[in-house]
């Protein structure tokens, strides 16, 4: 069986999704230099963290946590780059199964009842084909054992792309509205909102305010990864 994969990786290489190196048959999505080379968020604790201190005032997530340290023109934003513009959605699921087998070595997670994805504007959902976080988040779901839920939280303005804008730029274009079509669906809930990159939280935000017209709602946050 090794053999063949080696003759099939002969002829058909894959290539690391972060330095384009050609992928070994034991190797999958990244290679082991890149695996170790990447920038892992501290997940230590969950309720104090930068992710915490960055929404501080603003509002009050019960968890928080992300797989990576965002860095310009590092190893995860290309990562992150080729699953959101290259439909890569096999690193989607390589990112979920990741941190959902971080997240089963703790039990902080185990009482969240459902996992809900941000959501795509319907026209940009269109025109990519996907939402990035979705099979990212049926990841994380298979994990956690717990339900995703899409469809519920809907995104009602549609904003230009945030990549190449600087921090502050990006803080003062998110007017990113959302609505909770149904405000009895996550009642008494504990609801874990994921996202692939958290950097001035704006989205987030506009997504929790939507969220907590639910009664008796708790919300905690996952992503990808956060912007250091």
């Amino acid at each position: 069986m090794k053999k063949l994969q080696s003759v099939f990786q002969l002829f058909f290489p894959s290539f690391c999704s972060c330095c384009e190196n050609t992928l070994l048959f034991n190797e999958t999505i990244i290679c082991t230099d890149c695996r170790h080379d990447l920038p892992f968020f501290d997940n230590k604790n969950f309720v104090s963290n930068p992710i915490q201190d960055a929404f501080m005032g603003r509002i009050n997530l019960k968890y928080s946590g992300a797989l990576f340290e965002y860095r310009k023109k590092g190893k995860a934003q290309k990562l992150i780059h080729n699953l959101k513009y290259k439909d890569r959605q096999d690193i989607g699921v390589f990112l979920g199964n990741w941190l959902g087998t971080i997240l089963t070595h703790t039990n902080t997670f185990s009482e969240i009842d459902c996992i809900i994805p941000v959501p795509l504007h319907p026209k940009k959902k269109r025109k990519r084909g996907y939402n990035q976080l979705t099979k990212f988040g049926k990841a994380l779901s298979y994990h956690l054992q717990i339900d995703y839920v899409e469809g519920i939280l809907l995104r009602t303005s549609k904003t230009e792309t945030q990549t190449y804008k600087k921090r502050l730029e990006r803080f003062r274009n998110t007017e990113t509205k959302f609505e909770l079509i149904d405000n009895l669906a996550f009642r008494k809930k504990h609801i874990l909102l994921i996202d692939d990159v958290i950097t001035t939280g704006a989205t987030v935000e506009s997504c929790y305010q939507e969220l907590i017209k639910t009664p008796n709602i708790t919300i905690s946050v996952l992503a990808m990864a956060f912007t250091v």
